[in-house]
């Protein structure tokens, strides 16, 4: 089966243009199964339950969130609503929502699990030990498992793409918006790629207006970063992964510019 993994969603560009790429990998079955990070889909700063029904409807099977999970305040009592979105499983325990869905198909159970790094970002549970405790209890756990590692450092992302190798079947980098050249089939059939890239404006700093983000840089001087509207691409990877066996037999990055 082919599994489409897509890079940060920001704002209403972006989730056009996922909703147009989506709806027609599916309909030429060119992709089975979409999971989605939507963690910027609402003006840049987090999800609102209502955009994530409108996503959800576009094609994505699963959206996954990251370090701005709370920036929309709604979402925390939406979350207990609805298993297709989830949000980091190494969240501190008592946080709404889940980290981790299995979803039963016609190519058997696939999970997906969220989870966001330590290195340069906000203080969370280790996202090793967390692993570690959820394959614990694998029998849970459908055969084909997709990680979503929301991680600032390359190094973060890579050491724990090659510490679940074998494990999971694929390990995909979301957060920085840019996408890497670096996906591979680890030694032991783990897909991997350190980040998927960003679904939105290209024309951009990461999908904000370039003239506020120069201002910034230019004068250090506070201000408001604005979306930005051309040039709008969407990037992320395509897996093929056997079902028997949960192993990647490819990845391949996809960047389409609209």
């Amino acid at each position: 089966m082919k599994i489409l993994l897509v890079g940060d969603i920001v704002g209403s560009a972006g989730r056009r243009a996922f909703a147009q790429v989506a709806t027609r990998l599916k309909e030429r079955g060119e992709v089975d199964f979409v999971v989605v990070n939507a963690e910027n889909a609402a003006g840049g700063r987090g999800l609102t339950g209502t955009l994530a029904e409108e996503l959800l409807s576009a094609g994505a099977d699963i959206i996954t969130l990251g370090d701005h999970t709370w920036d929309q305040k709604e979402l925390g009592p939406w979350l207990g609503t609805n298993d297709r979105v989830i949000r980091p499983l190494n969240f501190a325990p008592g946080c709404p929502g889940k980290g981790f869905v299995t979803v039963d198909t016609e190519w058997g159970g696939i999970t997906v699990i969220n989870l966001v790094g330590r290195v340069f970002m906000s203080p969370n549970d280790c996202p090793f030990r967390t692993m570690d405790a959820l394959l614990g209890g694998a029998e849970e756990l459908g055969r084909i498992r997709i990680v979503d590692l929301h991680a600032e450092a390359t190094s973060e992302k890579i050491v724990l793409g090659r510490y679940l190798d074998g494990r999971v079947s694929c390990v995909a980098g979301t957060h920085t918006h840019v996408q890497t050249s670096d996906e591979t089939v680890l030694p032991k059939g783990t897909a991997y790629i350190t980040d998927l890239g960003m679904t939105g404006a290209a024309d951009s700093a990461i999908g904000r207006d370039l003239d506020s983000i120069i201002g910034k840089f230019v004068t250090g001087m506070p201000a408001k970063f604005k979306l930005a509207k051309d040039g709008v691409v969407v990037e992320g990877a395509i897996v093929e992964i056997e079902e028997g066996s949960g192993r990647a037999k490819s990845i391949k990055r996809l960047r389409e510019r609209l």
